[in-house]
């Protein structure tokens, strides 16, 4: 892994921000993130065909955490209030209830949810909610990262 920050405590220190952006709801869709712990970043991004944006938003902060090769204090931006309330809020009751929704549903995403809370395992983590578009730095940068990645995966299969 990429040189890392410590706390005092020994925990690694990472700052994370995640997007995911969609061409259609579904269609071609892409997610990015940029994981920065002292002077050093690391940028991830990866596109798919056929999505969702909450499914590229949710694979934008699994990808992230994924990253993490030890465990870490964590501080996770996100401008997607389904990801910041869904494993803040929402997941305690759905995996409650075997992944069920208040209304008895199946959870949609259950993949993605799934392997997120997984990835979370062993991290300390803070996720925070930004507004998307409000001139965060790299919030902006997660933003145009993940267009980037549907754009270059639309040139290749020769869509654009």
């Amino acid at each position: 892994m990429w040189p890392i920050q410590q706390y005092g405590d020994g925990m690694d220190s990472v700052e994370i921000y995640t997007d995911g952006a969609c061409r259609g709801n579904p269609g071609p869709g892409g997610w990015a993130a940029v994981l920065r712990s002292g002077a050093h970043e690391k940028i991830l991004r990866g596109s798919a065909a056929q999505t969702t944006n909450n499914r590229m938003e949710l694979t934008a902060a699994v990808s992230a955490l994924q990253a993490l090769t030890r465990p870490a204090s964590v501080v996770l931006y996100t401008d997607s209030k389904y990801v910041q309330q869904g494993i803040s809020e929402w997941l305690p009751a759905w995996r409650a209830r075997g992944w069920k929704t208040a209304g008895r549903k199946p959870v949609k995403n259950l993949d993605l949810w799934q392997a997120l809370h997984q990835a979370t395992a062993g991290h300390a983590i803070e996720w925070r909610w930004v507004r998307g578009h409000s001139g965060n730095a790299y919030n902006e940068e997660v933003d145009r990262l993940a267009n980037e990645a549907i754009d270059k995966m639309l040139s290749v299969a020769g869509n654009v």
